[in-house]
């Protein structure tokens, strides 16, 4: 049996929890009680103050195709949160009772070829919460405490819980040497917009940010864009030509997953220049490799996830700083009962990140 130790609140009296739970296969989700999680050896409970959506969740509460080919209801879904510690399982050294934490979600096997390597974020055998586990959009959430980073005691629930996805656009843009380099962001979703800060962060001589929502344009001029493209009212393509003198951007971090915005990532970057893709198109994308790729020396570099955990302590830094200024990206804060509020703005592309609180306001 499982030692658990136990103090900031008394969680052994504590047998269910609200949670927000894909109960079937198709469109939607149901707040309901559940059972309160056990930690295992390993691993922590934590009590959640803040979890955000991703869009990854969305494509869960529509139930698209990858949806349906990827997740096994019923589950509690979400992997993006922050919250207190409250109980230990036995076997865990480095975590305490009261560290505030967030959650790198990608949980490896350690024994695969690309682990073994150090390649984690790369591990053939991932799991993800919220996908493939159970979730964080609950009052409480289990997780191996290797899996934790330890957040300042003075960081808001809230900027804790985008701390993963700014992990994403970390790493998108510092695959490549951006510093006095031009920067096309191309795709403005949040982790699109986190991208333009850490750009123009990590030295970009102009960030250039693309999407076809005005919205998050505005979003996008906010977070420190140097120039907005809407590709709705504009030849993207013409306009790169005429503000590089014809010669293309540096670096290309394709967020959006369109088949046409892919496409124009490599006809604009420069001769020698670099894609770095994050998106995930959701059918295979046509690119003219002969022309755009490989005449022009291109770098082509596929992302996923984080380092772990060089990308975690990149991301502390940007924060910490004050180089990076997350807060105008948190649009709208609402109490988890009012989940459908949240999923509609983001379907609708209505706002920056949705931060949901399963207790009240922190």
């Amino acid at each position: 049996m499982t030692k658990l130790v136990t103090a900031v609140e008394d969680t052994t009296k504590v047998k269910t929890m609200r949670a927000l739970v894909k109960e079937e296969r198709g469109f939607g989700a149901v707040l309901k009680e559940v059972a309160v999680p056990t930690p295992n050896r390993g691993e922590v409970l934590i009590r959640v103050e803040a979890t955000s959506i991703c869009g990854t969740d969305v494509h869960i509460y529509e139930w698209d195709a990858w949806a349906a080919s990827r997740v096994n209801p019923p589950y509690v879904f979400g992997h993006e949160f922050s919250g207190e510690v409250v109980e230990l399982g036995e076997g865990t050294k480095r975590l305490k009772l009261g560290d505030r934490v967030s959650a790198e979600t990608h949980i490896v096997c350690h024994q695969c070829k690309q682990c073994l390597r150090g390649q984690y974020h790369i591990c053939k055998n991932t799991k993800i919460i919220g996908v493939d586990t159970q979730g964080c959009f609950a009052e409480y959430v289990v997780m191996p405490e290797e899996n934790l980073w330890v957040n300042p005691e003075d960081m808001p629930a809230g900027i804790a819980s985008i701390q993963e996805p700014m992990g994403n656009a970390v790493h998108t843009v510092l695959a490549s040497d951006v510093s006095a380099k031009t920067v096309a962001i191309v795709g403005c979703g949040p982790i699109g917009l986190m991208a333009v800060s850490v750009a123009k962060a990590a030295g970009a001589a102009e960030v250039v940010a693309i999407d076809v929502n005005p919205y998050r344009l505005e979003l996008a001029k906010t977070m420190g864009a140097d120039v907005v493209i809407d590709s709705r009212h504009e030849d993207v393509l013409e306009r790169v030509r005429m503000m590089t003198d014809g010669d293309g951007i540096d670096v290309v971090c394709e967020m959006s997953g369109h088949p046409v915005a892919i496409g124009q990532a490599f006809e604009m970057v420069t001769a020698g220049g670099d894609v770095n893709i994050l998106s995930l198109p959701v059918k295979p994308v046509e690119i003219d490799l002969t022309n755009h790729v490989v005449f022009k020396g291109v770098r082509v570099q596929g992302i996923t996830g984080r380092k772990m955990y060089e990308t975690w302590s990149q991301v502390s830094a940007f924060l910490s700083s004050g180089k990076v200024d997350v807060k105008p990206l948190i649009t709208h804060t609402l109490p988890l009962e009012r989940f459908e509020e949240g999923f509609e703005l983001m379907r609708q592309g209505k706002c920056g990140k949705v931060v949901l609180q399963p207790r009240g306001t922190n």
